[in-house]
């Protein structure tokens, strides 16, 4: 089973600053692998160990992602792919799946694609399911667990109301939520082999992406960003009748 795990590296602060296109300075801020990532990552490497086949770790982002990939290559990843290039720099959740999606067909697809539920500095949880829609296989959002069994997809699926179980046939996309799977710890042997691993790059021009890609190419920005009102909410405690008197006067209650 071959199997794609989408990653990002994301800003590890709150204290992060816009530049003058509403995107995210990200020059001077330490990074770190999305936590829901993380989630992804470590089933993409117990579904390898069950059935057998590659993980392949991908990034869209600078030269600097390539640590991250890195990170995952020692903790058990056969292979990580970045796509870098000034290029790519603003692009909003669509274009990102598009390019995604192209990079995916350019490594002759898989059998399972795997995600985060949303990035850390996004909170979107758009990429995930765009790229199931653009690559037309099967998706499964804010999952907790999944297996496969033969070429069956197994997922549990978290929701306001409980959990629910599917079944889809592969190939299939899975966003994870956070903290659904535990990440291995990297051993000394897989340290010195992703420290020697080639990272393979990605530009436009390789996924036929070129002059559709950054934020030129993006139909979504931000344009307007309002700070958060500091200090609490003003509340009032009120003894149990005098909260249902007020619900009844706005016709809340019968």
């Amino acid at each position: 089973m071959n199997i794609l795990v989408c990653m990002k590296q994301v800003p590890d602060t709150m204290d992060v600053k816009l530049s003058g296109d509403y995107t995210l300075e990200r020059q001077f801020v330490a990074q770190v692998m999305n936590p829901a990532d993380e989630s992804a990552l470590e089933l993409g490497l117990a579904l390898r160990d069950a059935h057998g086949g590659t993980v392949t770790a991908i990034t869209m982002g600078p030269e600097r992602a390539e640590t991250m990939l890195r990170e995952a290559l020692s903790r058990g990843a056969d292979r990580g792919v970045l796509l870098t290039s000034p290029a790519f720099a603003g692009a909003d959740t669509l274009v990102t799946a598009k390019c995604l999606a192209a990079a995916a067909r350019k490594l002759n697809g898989f059998d399972l694609i795997l995600c985060g539920r949303r990035a850390a500095d996004g909170e979107t949880g758009q990429v995930g399911p765009m790229l199931a829609s653009m690559l037309r296989c099967a998706c499964v959002v804010n999952a907790t667990g999944a297996a496969v069994e033969g070429e069956t997809l197994i997922a549990e699926q978290l929701t306001e109301d409980g959990v629910v179980t599917w079944k889809a046939g592969l190939p299939a996309l899975v966003t994870l939520c956070e903290w659904s799977y535990r990440l291995r710890l990297p051993s000394i042997a897989g340290l010195r082999a992703a420290a020697r691993a080639e990272i393979t790059r990605l530009s436009p021009g390789d996924i036929g992406m070129e002059g559709k890609c950054g934020l030129a190419a993006s139909p979504t920005r931000v344009v307007h960003v309002s700070p958060r009102p500091l200090g609490l909410r003003p509340c009032r405690k009120l003894p149990l009748q005098d909260v249902l008197a007020a619900l009844e006067e706005r016709g809340v209650l019968p």
